[in-house]
């Protein structure tokens, strides 16, 4: 087998690729832009991607006999014109559930416990300026007793929901596919959720039920000081509307991925990265070491699965 990996930088130069030698001739590109695609496919048996496109175009000029997406996402492949031409595609699911839940609690005890604040008092040579042990004059909170509201309770959104709930959080989930019944927490319509939670944690797929599903007009609702993390999809909150919302309410706002990536120059966004209140990540929820070692062992089953059919 011929094996192209399109996009090997999005997996991290301290993962180890070697244990895929084993299924053939191994060609590795860091970066792969649309023009060359075809080129670097045009004798290849098995692609690996991440977010480089195979479109029907690329399909029509390859003959590849497996996509394999090192992500959980498909939305890069033409998977329907795929599976006419009868290629198979695999993705990883559950690889990365325990490192995106730990960034949703990164970014909300960031915000709730004022750390930048009480950080920077000490680098700046205030502490040992004072005439009292400690500084208190950034109120923090709690984060027991706070109401915390899941929109998509998924593997991921559980996930967070039983560690909120172990944080004495009481738990309130909006399901935006309406299929979800899960009877451990409460389920509630989104006005609802937006109207009483202290957090909100964003855990569903962008489609177009879900785009913009936050944006200036019910983002009104929001109590002052509520915290907001987006670790799902950009576009599932309207980013013309943030800078917004933030002039007339007092909203914290944890942003790991916007709707165009790498985040352009004309992103409303940068107007409000000095914000004390927004904190945005490159899209890193998903990317612990253990989570792209868990991914690329899920590659590598799913390539020995289909040699050995």
């Amino acid at each position: 087998m011929k094996i192209v990996i399109l996009d090997r930088a999005t997996l991290g130069f301290d993962t180890d690729l070697s244990k895929l030698n084993q299924f053939g001739e191994i060609k590795v590109y860091d970066y792969t832009n649309e023009n060359d695609t075809i080129d670097r496919l045009v004798d290849c048996d098995i692609v690996i991607t991440n977010k480089v496109l195979i479109t029907k175009e690329v399909i029509d000029n390859t003959n590849l006999k497996l996509i394999c997406v090192s992500a959980t996402g498909t939305n890069n492949i033409d998977v329907e014109y795929a599976k006419h031409k009868k290629i198979e595609v695999k993705n990883v699911a559950g690889y990365s559930t325990i490192s995106v839940a730990q960034l949703t609690f990164s970014l909300v005890l960031n915000f709730i416990q004022k750390l930048n604040y009480y950080s920077n008092y000490v680098k700046n040579g205030n502490w040992h300026k004072s005439e009292i042990f400690t500084h208190i004059d950034k109120p923090f909170m709690d984060l027991g007793g706070k109401t915390w509201g899941i929109i998509g309770l998924g593997n991921i959104g559980e996930r967070v929901a039983k560690i909120a709930k172990a944080f004495d959080c009481n738990i309130n989930y909006y399901s935006t596919t309406n299929m979800n019944f899960n009877t451990s927490y409460n389920t509630t319509n989104l006005t609802t959720l937006l109207e009483t939670s202290d957090i909100i944690s964003i855990h569903c797929q962008l489609n177009e039920k879900t785009k913009d599903l936050l944006n200036y007009e019910n983002m009104k609702l929001l109590k002052n000081g509520a915290i907001i993390i987006n670790v799902a999809r950009g576009g599932i909150i309207n980013e013309y509307d943030i800078p917004k919302i933030l002039k007339e309410k007092n909203l914290y706002f944890g942003l790991d991925t916007v709707s165009i990536e790498p985040i352009e120059e004309d992103s409303p966004l940068n107007e409000i990265l000095e914000h004390e209140n927004v904190v945005i990540t490159p899209h890193i929820a998903w990317a612990s070491v253990e989570s792209r070692n868990r991914l690329i062992d899920g590659v590598y089953k799913n390539i020995e699965r289909f040699i050995n059919e």
